[in-house]
């Protein structure tokens, strides 16, 4: 039932936005430190702290060796700098220790589950961020579930209410081909920016709206958005 839908969402939303393939970002250690950036702030900041950090240390052992101080001071735009300072620098330690390089490409030797387990116990690193650093960086199945890809999938009745983030991951995962996971995540979230808001979703022009419950349900409230 669920995977008959999802190849149904799959099919409208690519129609609507196109198809996405993945490419690679950028190294493991670089999507590592831009997803921690991008925590609790705007794409924008983000994307300008990263250009920041970048450009003042050029290499991350660099990063890794400079004091809390000095990382917070090159990623100020970013907001937190300070916690985010921390996290980096703790991160890029602990990976350097238990690897005794600043690199992360073995973990595509790993299976998901493993791969993800090891990220997380670095500091800071939680669910989403390690699926961020698998899925854009390494191109293995890993689904992350930011708060577009959770609300689209809410709606769309693939999650129940009640399922934590973190649980999120793990379900939607078993119920989508490893092949179509980047896929699903970059059009969610594209859908989710555009039409299915948090706040007044657009909901009489969404393509998904025959096959939503709770489209369905909003309009017999008289509920849904025309704006």
């Amino acid at each position: 039932m669920k995977q008959e839908r999802i190849k149904q969402v799959l099919t409208l939303l690519k129609k609507e936005y196109g198809n996405r393939e993945w490419q690679p970002d950028d190294d493991p250690i670089s999507v590592l430190v831009q997803t921690i950036l991008s925590q609790n702030t705007s794409d924008r900041n983000s994307h300008r702290a990263f250009a920041s950090i970048k450009s003042s240390f050029k290499v991350w052992a660099r990063t890794a060796n400079a004091s809390i101080t000095q990382i917070a001071d090159t990623i100020r735009l970013g907001g937190l700098a300070e916690v985010k300072a921390r996290y980096i620098k703790n991160t890029l330690q602990e990976i350097k220790r238990r690897r005794g390089e600043l690199n992360l490409e073995f973990l595509k030797q790993l299976s998901v589950d493993a791969a993800r387990d090891w990220l997380r116990q670095l500091p800071g690193v939680g669910m989403k961020t390690a699926s961020c650093v698998l899925l854009f960086s390494l191109g293995m199945p890993a689904l992350p579930v930011d708060t577009h890809v959770s609300r689209v999938a809410r709606r769309l009745g693939l999650l129940d209410s009640k399922i934590s983030i973190d649980r999120a991951h793990q379900l939607l995962e078993g119920i989508i081909s490893p092949k179509n996971v980047y896929t699903f995540h970059v059009l969610l979230i594209e859908h989710g920016r555009k039409i299915c808001k948090a706040q007044q979703p657009q909901c009489p022009g969404c393509v998904l709206r025959e096959i939503c419950p709770s489209y369905r349900e909003l309009s017999r409230l008289g509920t849904t958005s025309s704006h």
